[in-house]
């Protein structure tokens, strides 16, 4: 048998029939219906440099199959999926031989346009999300506002600058290229933290969890949450 290499796609396995299974009930947040528009995506992007293909449904239930050729960052998409209860499929090639930014800022610039597109005009959405979560001695806080307008604020520090091979700096890269392709502000903030991965493994789950909780669709909300009338 073949043995998979360091960078082999991880499949998250559907559960068991009749096992414990998470999930939400239209009226908390998802909205399951045949009335409701599907809100998924495929966006292909290719350079000398990168060949990304992504597909995406917002809707989902955090199953995922990464390969970037980056293991930390798969690991990172992987975990955003599975808290943010997407669906997700990323396909990269890159000049890693060179470096991992150009990879690494190209996923993010295409998963940035997935994300727009799935969500459409925003009809119906949350907008507003904010997540705070530990691991272990690491404490990371995200609120991200999908407004339209690209911002963000970024307060990650780290001592040691790799984790692994993988630069911590390329963190901010990947998260602002996917920023400006949304068109959302996003504030990230590490409240406390030591050891690298932890700290950047907390504040990708608090981003999915803010991320779960804005792109939900509300009864309540009707047309865009905006006095303006859009987003």
């Amino acid at each position: 048998m073949k043995k998979a290499g360091k960078d082999a796609p991880r499949r998250f396995a559907p559960a068991r029939p009749g096992a414990a299974e998470q999930v939400r009930p239209a009226a908390a947040g998802r909205a399951r219906g045949s009335s409701a528009r599907r809100r998924t995506a495929a966006v292909t992007r290719r350079t000398k440099e990168t060949s990304i293909e992504v597909t995406l449904s917002i809707d989902g239930r955090g199953r995922y199959d990464i390969s970037t050729g980056v293991p930390f960052l798969n690991h990172m998409l992987e975990l955003f999926t599975r808290h943010g209860f997407f669906d997700l499929t990323v396909r990269a090639t890159g000049d890693v031989e060179v470096d991992d930014h150009h990879t690494v800022e190209d996923v993010g610039l295409t998963l940035g346009q997935a994300f727009r597109e799935a969500l459409g005009d925003k009809q119906g959405i949350r907008r507003f999300g904010e997540a705070s979560v530990p691991l272990d001695e690491a404490l990371a806080s995200v609120a991200v506002d999908l407004s339209g307008r690209p911002f963000m604020a970024y307060k990650l520090k780290t001592r040691q600058t790799r984790v692994g091979s993988f630069d911590v700096e390329l963190v901010h890269d990947f998260l602002l290229a996917l920023v400006n392709q949304v068109g959302m502000n996003l504030h990230v903030r590490v409240l406390a933290g030591r050891n690298p991965h932890h700290i950047v493994e907390a504040a990708f789950k608090a981003f999915a969890r803010a991320m779960d909780l804005a792109t939900q669709r509300d009864p309540r909300v009707v047309g865009v949450l905006s006095t303006k009338g859009s987003l």
